[in-house]
């Protein structure tokens, strides 16, 4: 792997609250891959922040009567803690809004529009009487052209992904009063995405980290043609644009959002006393997304890199996954089918949430579904039943029965043999998933080399203390401090707590990968203190939690 990384993820809107749909695409496997990179000894930025601008900020913040800043400064917070709550570790999380996105946002469109790729051209734009107002993106509802699906925002389909404008949408109608509006004339900007085709299929094609199958439909879009993208609209809350004749204006949200990743890294790190450009420049970028956003991520972001000569790195990767059901439905927050991150988190374990959301989603674009009996099962047969079950009982026995000090190995039969060298493949076994971001099946590895182990445990029958006992003792332990360092990207509170019940020095973040595999705890080692790492998650809190879907408990 490269000597640095940059990893983001797609930034979440700052207009409500973190929920589980948000979580599984994007921020949780950017900061498990994040974690990898780090015990790799890789230099990583894991940057991210919100996307403050745009129609449906301006509107929520109307209704509330406060001011637009004040409103995405409350939901900066609360994203930022709700994060953290969950072990995601961003090193820095900033604001689409801030100085220094504003000022590279300007620059590109500058830059942009000097290297002949921008152009102004008179348009009609729906407009509503009733509101005395221009009727950009969301502020207009309607039913998508390409797939029918109705209830679309202006800007683009969540159902088809298929992006488009307001005077394309079907059925259109006034978000604020529900009106139908009228077509009224407006100056706007165009970037020229049609004239950057060719250059776009090129950096496709040639890019081999991407995954095909997003590729491929990508590719067919760009020979079905592009439109070019209209990057201003009509409203106040947004980045200005930096000519006089457009003070009335601002860039599309679109436009400056992604920016933020180049944005927010450079800033990080020239405080940190780097050439934040240079570092980008010299690093493998990762771009970190939900299918959603793929239109976006895979043609409007690399047009203006390209549209700049490349004076910013593209991205090497952009893992794109699947959206989140829940119980078999689409998720829905006026609905109250959904969960809130916030409020998951003040009954269940963050590491709970982690495994269970990892485990069952593989690196590809299919969707997903959250379902609490199985989550439920996961978590009391695989997370406690056999990766608990192996750290409680082998180092509860060798607490037991050894008084908490490691024995030393006797001579190694066969099985031993078998399990010694289960320890020492663990890291090649795991290693190449983590890279290839396949992070389910490297957590099923994990729970393989679990459930050998407790298979190993129970055949050994070291409590008969016959011949032998001190080998499965001593691999045992062992196999738990192999499973503290490979679980650490995954469940990172749950692997300190094996850290110290170990009773290893320091923290278990600060140990390298590589060490996986090496038998570091000899004869003589003194474990610490044992106690149960999870308990049960009981039927009668999961039957709660089913009765407040779509209750607005």
């Amino acid at each position: 792997m490269t000597k640095n990384i940059i990893i983001t993820s797609a930034l979440p809107y700052a207009n409500g609250e973190i929920h589980l749909g948000h979580i599984v695409s994007t921020y949780l496997p950017a900061d498990i891959f994040a974690r990898f990179c780090r015990s790799n000894n890789i230099n990583v930025v894991f940057t991210c922040a919100t996307d403050d601008f745009g129609t449906p900020i301006l509107l929520q913040s109307e209704k509330e009567k406060t001011t637009p800043d004040k409103y995405i400064d409350f939901w900066n917070k609360r994203d930022l803690e709700d994060f953290t709550k969950l072990g995601i570790s961003f090193d820095f999380f900033h604001k689409t809004s801030s100085t220094e996105n504003i000022k590279l946002t300007q620059y590109f469109f500058q830059k942009i529009l000097e290297n002949n790729l921008i152009y102004k051209k008179e348009i009609s734009q729906l407009y509503c009487k009733q509101d005395n107002k221009y009727l950009p993106d969301r502020y207009v509802l309607g039913t998508c052209p390409y797939c029918n699906e109705n209830d679309q925002y202006s800007d683009g389909c969540e159902k088809c992904g298929r992006v488009f404008t307001d005077r394309e949408i079907l059925k259109p109608r006034c978000a604020i009063c529900n009106k139908t509006p009228k077509l009224k004339t407006s100056m706007h900007y165009f970037f020229k995405l049609s004239l950057l085709s060719s250059k776009l299929k090129t950096w496709l094609t040639n890019n081999s980290n991407l995954q095909n199958d997003v590729k491929n439909y990508v590719i067919k879009w760009i020979d079905d043609g592009l439109n070019d993208w209209d990057i201003t609209r009509d409203i106040k809350w947004g980045v200005p644009i930096p000519l006089e004749e457009a003070k009335n204006k601002v860039l599309y949200g679109w436009f400056d959002n992604h920016l933020a990743y180049i944005s927010s890294a450079i800033k990080f790190l020239n405080d940190n006393g780097k050439d934040g450009k240079t570092f980008w420049n010299e690093s493998d970028i990762y771009h970190f997304i939900g299918k959603d956003i793929v239109y976006h991520h895979y043609l409007f972001l690399p047009a203006m890199r390209l549209g700049i000569e490349e004076e910013y790195k593209l991205p090497n990767y952009i893992p794109t996954r699947g959206h989140l059901t829940l119980q078999a439905k689409k998720i829905s927050k006026s609905r109250n089918w959904y969960i809130g991150l916030k409020d998951f988190l003040r009954i269940f374990p963050a590491d709970y949430l982690r495994f269970y959301l990892v485990s069952i989603n593989p690196y590809s674009q299919d969707d997903l579904n959250f379902d609490w009996d199985e989550f439920a099962t996961k978590i009391n047969s695989e997370l406690i039943g056999n990766f608990g079950n192996l750290v409680n009982r082998a180092l509860g026995f060798t607490i037991k029965a050894f008084d908490g000090v490691v024995p030393g190995p006797e001579e190694f039969d066969d099985m031993d043999k078998e399990s010694e060298k289960k320890i020492k493949e663990l890291v090649l076994d795991m290693g190449k998933l983590m890279e290839q971001n396949h992070l389910d099946r490297a957590l099923k590895k994990i729970l393989q080399f679990s459930t050998h182990f407790n298979q190993y445990f129970q055949h050994k029958e070291p409590w008969k203390k016959g011949p032998g006992t001190n080998s499965c003792v001593y691999l045992s332990v062992n196999a738990v401090r192999s499973l503290a360092v490979a679980i650490y990207p995954f469940l990172p509170k749950s692997s300190q707590k094996i850290w110290l019940q170990l009773g290893m020095d320091g923290n278990v973040s600060a140990q390298s990968f590589d060490e996986i595999s090496n038998i570091v705890i000899k004869r003589g080692h003194r474990l610490g203190e044992i106690s149960p790492l999870f308990e049960k998650v009981e039927e009668s809190v999961i039957e709660e939690q089913k009765t407040k879907l779509g209750t607005g408990i």
